[in-house]
């Protein structure tokens, strides 16, 4: 298995489509699209998110995940990842693309219940911090931030934007729906 940066053209947009579908559901209203056209007109086009793909030998996709700066510039949270399949060891491809992605890039994790952290813990997420509101935050071994250190906050989509241009804009609207759909029927089997 390895990881792959799945990088600009209709195989990103097929992901995060994906992503986005397996995140949200079929039946979730607008949360998919809304989150599909934010990363792509907005984050993608001024290179702050990445989209991160767990692949087996045969180049099937097994995991993927959507990793976000901070405002800072210097740490990444992952914001979405999700398993497509099941590893036939028993292991969860989830679990192992977010060690991977511990181990090469300063990441960040959320987690709001307790066994959301035990889950991060063991992929290998061992700095645990208090957040808001009684969440906790995970900083893998690559993470810049000291132990003191405040961390800076992880950029965000203004989605009220984004549906309120959907509301005033129907051309948009149906247009970022097309390649929504397009995107998650092209999806690929195979990086």
């Amino acid at each position: 298995m390895k990881v792959v940066h799945i990088k600009e053209g209709p195989q990103r947009d097929a992901c995060l489509a994906k992503l986005c579908a397996e995140i949200y559901g079929r039946s979730a209203g607008l949360s998919p699209l809304v989150l599909f056209t934010g990363v792509n007109e907005v984050w993608f086009q001024v290179d702050s998110a990445r989209l991160w793909a767990l692949v087996g030998r045969g180049g099937e996709i097994q995991a993927l995940a959507l990793l976000v700066l901070d405002e800072h510039g210097e740490g990444v949270t992952l914001l979405h990842a999700c398993s497509l399949t099941s590893a036939s060891d028993g292991s969860d491809p989830k679990q192992r693309l977010i060690t991977e992605l511990a181990t090469k890039a300063p990441l960040r994790v959320d987690a709001n219940t307790v066994e959301g952290e035990a889950y991060y813990r063991q992929a290998g997420i061992r700095d645990w911090r208090d957040g808001e509101g009684g969440a906790r935050i995970g900083l893998g071994p690559r993470h810049p931030a000291q132990k003191n250190q405040a961390l800076a906050a992880t950029l965000t989509l203004d989605e009220t934007a984004i549906l309120r241009r959907f509301k005033h804009d129907v051309l948009a609207f149906d247009a970022q729906k097309q390649r929504f759909i397009q995107s998650l029927d092209a999806f690929p089997v195979t990086l």
